[in-house]
Formats: C-alpha cells, structure tokens, sequence
C-alpha cells in the first residue's frame, strides 16, 4: 500500500471557478479517509485529481515518494470503484474479478489464486459463475469491489459506491466494505455527502466546502470538537442546535441571554476558558448537541439557569428515546455557513431559517430519555448540559474556548 498527499492542491478551470482551493491532506499508509461535504463542495474533483481523469492545475500530488502530476492514470497504480459498478453483463463474477488480471498477462494460476483468495474475503466464492444480472444490488457491489482489490494496487478510491443501494443495504454495506478494508490494510479514498456513512466508516473525515477543506479528523473529534459553525452544522444526526446568544456578567458569573432567557455558563469545562471572556457584551453562536437537552421532569434537580422554558410543537417517539421538537423565544443562527447546509437539504429550509428569525422563535430538537411523557403542545422545560455546550464567532464562524473536556475526544 501507499501513502497520499495533497500539497496545496488546487483545482482552477477556464473561468475562473476554483473547483479545489489550495488542499493540503495527508492520507497515511493503509488508513481510510472519507472525504465528504455538500454537492459542489470539490469532493469528487479532488478525487479525480488523484485518479488522474482531471489535470492538477497548482501544487503537487504524491503517491509514496513520487510526484503523480504527470503520470497517466493507467500508471499511477490505483484501483477506482464507482457509484454504478460499471461490471461487464456478460462475464461471470470470476472472469469480471480476473479481467484487470489477465490484462497484466498473469498467469492463470495466480489469478485464479487472487481471485479465490479475495473472493473469499468479501463473501463471493459461491457466486463466482453467476453473472451480474443474477446478483443483487449487494453483491455487485462487493464483485466491484472485488475488481479493484485483486489488483493489489497502491489505492483504493471509491466514488459513492454504496449510493444505488436501499437504505438497509446501505447499513449492511458499510460495514462489509470497512471490514474488508482493516482486514486488507488498504489505503482508501472514499467520497461521500452522506455524512453518517462518513462517521461509521472512515478512520479520519476530511469535511470539504466549497473546495476549501475545513478539517480532518477522527470521526468523533470531528462531532464533539468541531472547529468552526460550518462543520458543526454537517456534522450530526440530528444537527447541532445552533442559536444566537448575547454574553453577558451577572453577579460574577457568566451567563448567555437566548431570547428572554438566561443560561448561567460554564467556561471552566472549555479548553481555553479566558478566550471566552473577550465576547462579554457581544452576541456568539451557542451550540448545543440534541443529546446535551433532558426533560426537566426527569432531570428534576436541576438548578433553573440551567434551564429554558419552551412548548413542544412534534413528539418521535423511537423506543429507547424520543426526539422532541421544541420551540422557545430567540434567534437561530442563520449566517451563510448555515443557510449552505440548509439549502443543500431543501430549499425551503432557509425560508423556514429566516422566518423563525423575524418572529423571533428559536426551534430546537432534544434527545429525551424513553421515560419523558413530553406532549405535542405541552409547555416544557429542558436542562441543558451547558457543561458540553459550543460557542462560535459569527463573524468568522471559528470555534471559540476550544472543545468542551471530557467530550469523549
């Protein structure tokens, strides 16, 4: 296998356009990055560039020791594996495994050796004379995939492979696909928008906007310490809550004002505390994941400046939790980190974002132990874990005080 990096790799079309904008990645020896990110956000281009099927326009791209700008895709020793398999209808699963195989003129007994061995690996042997039209969604992928790893190239890229299937074969397949890939210790470069598929999978997620790379990271860094509005936006399932909130002193404590609310902090739980102290006075983005809210009526001892008061406007009840949706007086943040990712889900979505801002409700969406009897149209209360909560510049969009200790980072 082989290590990757990106150094100030960029992407420039004839326009103008910076499809990818000064990348700067490094993909270790057998890990699995996931690159993920909105539509348009460079993904795809940036593996591209890899691949050698689109020109590297600034910076360098290197495979192992060597400079790859120049060097023509069928030399490059990589192993793609698209979204629709692109698998030959009238070979069987062994001769499409063995095609690449026989084009390299090895010999029929180590093919057949490759190909059985791999076969086996990804659950194929018995399917190895069938033809893909007699295979489910599943199992061409896994010969796809196959395809590409009897090769023993360097790296593997995989472009949305698992985006045809259902989503219960997308659960299944993920977990196939990165089993077979810490089994192999291949190095993988996997593109994907779906970020959950991101989270389960990759050993580090490169999270990309607009061409410009916004972090890497393990998966849950990336969740409890995200480092600036736009990935803590992405990031999550559901989202972050993200509302506006005016920081102020109050009797010698530190308290954020949601609306007509007031949330006394803890600025000890961040990393850099002081840095927090600079936004007294001035109005920050307060972050707080669904799983950091608890129904006041089980959380019973909770102190009230670790409380907001609100009506629950839906109820999903999930068996071990239910997700209620929630709205209080305050101003969501809506700045264009925000409204991208929005958009980039539905349309409507930033209609809803600006409408709640002018009448000033703040919706907010609370994991609730399967104990809470939380009602459609109910008054609640909620206690905020504020301990774990983030804070943002809505200038910048930066991370303010660092992440939250014991975040499980």
């Amino acid at each position: 296998m082989a290590s990757v990096t990106f150094d100030g790799v960029s992407k420039v079309y004839d326009n103008g356009f910076r499809a990818v904008d000064n990348l700067d990645l490094q993909i270790r020896d057998g890990e699995f990055m996931v690159l993920v990110g909105p539509s348009g956000c460079g993904k795809t281009t940036a593996l591209r560039m890899l691949a050698g099927l689109d020109e590297i326009s600034e910076g360098e791209l290197v495979i192992d020791d060597t400079v790859v700008n120049d060097v023509a895709p069928q030399k490059r020793d990589i192993a793609m594996v698209f979204q629709n398999y692109a698998l030959y209808p009238h070979l069987t699963v062994y001769d499409n495994m063995a095609y690449g195989l026989k084009i390299q003129k090895l010999s029929k007994a180590e093919i057949r050796a490759r190909v059985q061995k791999i076969a086996g690996v990804i659950g194929l042997e018995d399917l190895l004379e069938r033809k893909p039209k007699a295979l489910s969604g599943g199992q061409r992928q896994r010969v796809a995939m196959g395809r590409a790893i009897v090769r023993e190239p360097k790296v593997f890229l995989m472009d949305e492979p698992l985006s045809n299937l259902d989503a219960k074969l997308r659960v299944q397949m993920r977990s196939e696909v990165a089993r077979i890939q810490h089994e192999l210790k291949a190095t993988t470069v996997y593109v994907t928008h779906d970020q959950v598929e991101a989270m389960t999978m990759g050993d580090r997620v490169a999270l990309m906007r607009r061409g410009v790379l916004q972090q890497v990271d393990t998966p849950m860094r990336l969740y409890h310490a995200p480092a600036n509005l736009f990935v803590a936006s992405f990031i999550g399932s559901p989202a972050m809550n993200l509302f506006e909130a005016q920081l102020e002193r109050r009797n010698g404590n530190l308290v954020a004002q949601i609306g007509d609310q007031f949330l006394r902090l803890s600025p000890e739980s961040l990393a850099d505390p002081g840095e927090l102290e600079r936004y007294v006075g001035k109005t920050v983005g307060l972050g707080v994941r669904p799983e950091h809210f608890e129904d006041a009526a089980i959380e019973s001892g909770a102190p009230s400046e670790r409380r907001l008061k609100g009506v629950v406007r839906t109820v999903e009840a999930l068996g071990s939790e239910l997700i209620a949706h929630i709205e209080v007086s305050g101003r969501p943040v809506h700045t264009e980190e925000v409204k991208e990712i929005a958009a980039d889900l539905d349309d409507t979505a930033v209609k809803v974002l600006e409408a709640e801002d002018r009448d000033a409700k703040l919706p907010i969406v609370a994991r609730f132990d399967e104990a809470s009897r939380a009602q459609t149209g109910q008054a609640v209360e909620v206690v905020v874990a504020i301990e774990r909560a983030h804070f943002f510049d809505l200038e910048s969009g930066a991370a303010v005080g660092g992440h939250p200790v014991g975040a499980g980072v």
